[in-house]
């Protein structure tokens, strides 16, 4: 369906493809990886006509209809969501238009002397809308809104009115609903919930079409792909299987390739010091002429490209007591919404409580509450002995002072470290080489994750309490956090999506349902057994 074949491409000074090449096939469902910045987004222009390679061409079967999804989803206002989304579907949007400006004409007392024409261009119009399977198309449109947990009144209130990661919803469901011939989806697992997640998948498999994919959560990715396609060092290699088997591939074949380059290296050693040691004996002209020839034949074998992973290693916490945190008849609402009333939850030393719940069951206000950033309206909220607490809140990154470098906000909050030790821990969280002289104003909201995180576990607390630490990381930094957390001995609470992060670091499940508040004993996984339903809002 689509070719790409021998691609180059350059942004300014930086090389992004080298005579690549990969295809698309019809049904195929794969998965786009590699570093941040290898040219991801890049070859999703170039797939979708909105850049030109600068060698090699882009071929797309005639009459294959692309639907994109990216993460820039430009302005949307004055408009219903369901207009919006139904708007992507061709002609039919705006005949749906002309019938709710023809609905709204007729409930115009000031336009009765044109009811005759008025009664009659809405027949037309209803008929044309029907025609075009527009009433069908409507509840398709709204099914589609509500799998990614829109209520009736977001879907019929102005767009406009969305916070930026609705808008994205918004941009998602439409593509959904075209059902295009091929989709590409660049980061749809971004800003969705986990009931929103699991619904894109399983809407995602279900799909006929052909899908090709970016995600940094690896199980929704693991779930729908049968392919993956590598961006590195300017080439495109396709393997076959979903995540997990690229991954046991591409550590097999750079063991391989590892392998190879050291047996090459230990005979180009041997042939060197054949022709160092002989090349001034004339008897041995002969063999030295023959073998330096040969040499120069040899094709040279790279080592691998090492993906620069540098591991995180928490410096010991001072020990808290034994509890804690106490939660104590703690009643919280906003407005008329009551989120709590009367709650009580103890955290003790060593706990990894992970916190569920549907959108709006108050997951954010029980983080905030523990960590002091709100006050319950009744109850009460208490520290143990000598608890350190370190806050992540997806507010933090807002507070980074932007015209200080990624370098001077660590000295910032560390200035009786070393010079040393500051580059060592940027290092860890992805920052080397020149992007510590980055300005915060510039970076990415997955930078901005990074640094309040190297901020928070430097010094390191014994209390960790994080809201969706993993939401603008890719795979590389999760995994690398994953571990770090693995080897973390104090106490956590946290809230997020990602359930490879949830499976990993959760020993205890804190679940929040509108029928009251439910304590697991064991980790994520454990409550997925012994629920049924991996979050909350699936359970029917």
């Amino acid at each position: 369906m689509i070719r790409i074949e021998n691609v180059s491409k350059q942004n300014g000074h930086q090389i992004l493809f080298i005579e690549a090449s990969a295809s698309l096939l019809k049904g195929e469902k794969a998965g786009l990886v590699g570093p941040n910045g290898a040219g991801k987004t890049t070859l999703f222009r170039m797939m979708t006509g909105r850049e030109a390679p600068d060698e090699g061409q882009i071929g797309v079967d005639r009459g294959v209809t692309i639907g994109f999804f990216s993460q820039d989803v430009g302005e949307m206002a004055g408009r219903s969501a369901v207009a919006e989304v139904m708007d992507g579907a061709g002609p039919i949007s705006g005949v749906a238009a002309e019938l709710k400006a023809v609905e709204a004409a007729l409930a115009d007392p000031e336009r009765l002397d044109e009811m005759d024409a008025l009664i009659e261009r809405y027949g037309e119009v209803q008929g044309r809308f029907e025609e075009l399977g527009g009433y069908a198309l409507e509840g398709r449109a709204r099914e589609v809104l509500a799998g990614l947990n829109f209520s009736e009144e977001m879907m019929d209130g102005d767009v406009g009115a969305l916070s930026g990661g609705w808008k994205m919803r918004v941009a998602l469901a439409r593509i959904l609903l075209m059902r295009p011939d091929v989709m590409l989806l660049d980061e749809p697992s971004n800003h969705l919930d986990i009931e929103s997640l699991i619904w894109l998948e399983q809407f995602l498999r279900g799909y006929d079409g052909a899908l090709l994919m970016t995600s940094h959560d690896r199980a929704f990715m693991n779930r729908i792909v049968n392919k993956i396609v590598e961006i590195d060092g300017g080439s495109l290699t396709t393997y076959s299987g979903d995540y997990e088997f690229y991954e046991a591939q591409r550590a097999q074949a750079e063991r391989q390739q590892q392998a190879q380059y050291e047996r090459q290296q230990a005979m180009l050693a041997k042939e060197i010091k054949f022709i160092e040691r002989f090349k001034a004996r004339a008897s041995h002209a002969a063999q030295v002429q023959s073998r330096v020839k040969k040499l120069e034949k040899i094709e040279r074998v790279e080592p691998p490209r090492r993906r620069q992973t540098v591991l995180f290693e928490f410096q010991p916490a001072p020990r808290s007591g034994d509890d804690v945190v106490t939660l104590s008849a703690v009643h919280k609402g906003y407005g008329a919404k009551r989120i709590y009333e009367g709650l009580d939850f103890q955290l003790r030393r060593r706990e990894r409580w992970c916190v569920m719940g549907v959108n709006g069951a108050g997951k954010s206000t029980l983080l905030k509450l523990v960590a002091g950033a709100a006050t319950p309206d009744e109850g009460g909220v208490a520290l143990g002995a000598n608890v350190k607490m370190g806050y992540f809140a997806q507010h933090a990154m807002e507070l980074l002072d932007g015209d200080r470098t990624v370098f001077q906000s660590l000295e910032d909050s560390f200035p009786q470290a070393g010079q040393g030790a500051l580059r060592t821990l940027a290092g860890c969280f992805g920052f080397s080489g020149d992007d510590v002289e980055k300005k915060c104003r510039v970076l990415s909201g997955g930078e901005k994750a990074r640094l309040v995180m190297a901020k928070m576990l430097f010094d390191p607390p014994n209390f960790l309490v994080l809201d969706e630490p993993t939401n603008h990381l890719d795979i590389a930094t999760k995994e690398m956090l994953i571990q770090a957390l693995s080897s973390y001995e104090g106490a956590m609470l946290f809230v997020s999506h990602d359930r490879h992060f949830l499976a990993a670091l959760s020993n205890r499940v804190l679940e929040l349902t509108p029928e009251g508040v439910h304590k697991y004993e064991g980790g994520y996984t454990e409550y997925v057994a012994r629920t049924g339903q991996e979050a909350p809002g699936l359970r029917g």
